[in-house]
């Protein structure tokens, strides 16, 4: 690591990260931020997104491992103090690490042959948008679609809710929905709009065998759902049952329970055939 550390946000250096907090200097510099050592570590595993790395002298110690990858791949790495890594990072609490990285979303050809996708429309809050891209994550999915009316993937909230996982699959940004859904049904994907108020429930889908096949659910805003010019576009608006006395469930606990739901099913078809 480099002998010089940076004591002043005032250095053009520390200024050009910084910005990357705001949405339009990432747009336009097709960078953003990642803190933390579990976000810098999957980022470190995809050869070319990290730009730079800055850490403090505390954080270098403990995590040395990281470090030494970055130094070995050519990565800049930077030491900043407590106050520069305050002002670059965007958490109460900062944990000393932080990297510059290159976008890493993909065009929306990139869903041909996807057997799972969850897209995400008119989801404004970025925590929620991150534990969704998790969960796709973590359900196997094959990638994960921001529509233009969506949060930005690479706000700093949906970074970490993501917990490294938006380094880990395909993610497409920006595209309008019905765009979304017409390359969906080019690729052959059944197209499902979860929807408290939809007509069928879960598990009438997956006992009729509809989550066997390719499946791309839309997920809608945490307030007031899809509106109906989007549930038009799908193929069927599914809910998820609820045997209980709660009203409903939360964008994100929907979204795992669909996602999961049709993971299984898709491997159970996948053993029967």
């Amino acid at each position: 690591m480099a002998g010089h550390e940076f004591t002043s946000i005032r250095s053009p250096r520390i200024k050009g990260a910084r910005r990357l907090a705001k949405r339009a200097f990432r747009q336009r510099e097709r960078r953003f931020l990642a803190e933390g050592p579990q976000a810098v570590r999957e980022a470190l595993a995809r050869p070319g997104v990290v730009h730079e790395l800055y850490t403090t002298a505390e954080a270098a110690q403990r995590h040395a491992d990281l470090v030494t990858a970055a130094s070995a791949s050519g990565v800049p790495v930077h030491r900043v103090t407590l106050e520069v890594m305050g002002e670059l990072a965007q958490t109460v609490t900062p944990q000393g690490l932080l990297a510059v990285c290159a976008f890493v979303d993909v065009p929306l050809s990139a869903l041909s042959g996807a057997r799972l996708v969850a897209v995400l429309s008119h989801v404004r809050d970025p925590g929620n948008a991150g534990t969704v891209l998790r969960t796709a994550d973590a359900a196997g999915a094959d990638a994960v679609v921001f529509t233009d009316a969506s949060v930005d993937p690479y706000n700093g909230k949906c970074v970490r809710a993501s917990a490294g996982s938006l380094f880990h699959l395909p993610v497409v940004v920006g595209p309008r929905v019905a765009e979304v859904v017409a390359a969906l049904r080019r690729a052959d994907a059944r197209v499902l709009a979860a929807d408290g108020r939809g007509d069928r429930d879960l598990d009438a889908a997956a006992d009729g065998g509809d989550l066997s096949g390719p499946v791309a659910w839309i997920f809608g805003n945490e307030a007031w759902g899809l509106p109906e010019d989007t549930l038009a576009l799908a193929d069927a608006a599914v809910r998820v049952p609820i045997y209980g006395g709660a009203e409903s469930l939360n964008l994100a606990t929907a979204a795992a329970v669909c996602l999961y739901t049709t993971a299984r099913e898709q491997r159970r078809a996948a053993v029967a055939g």
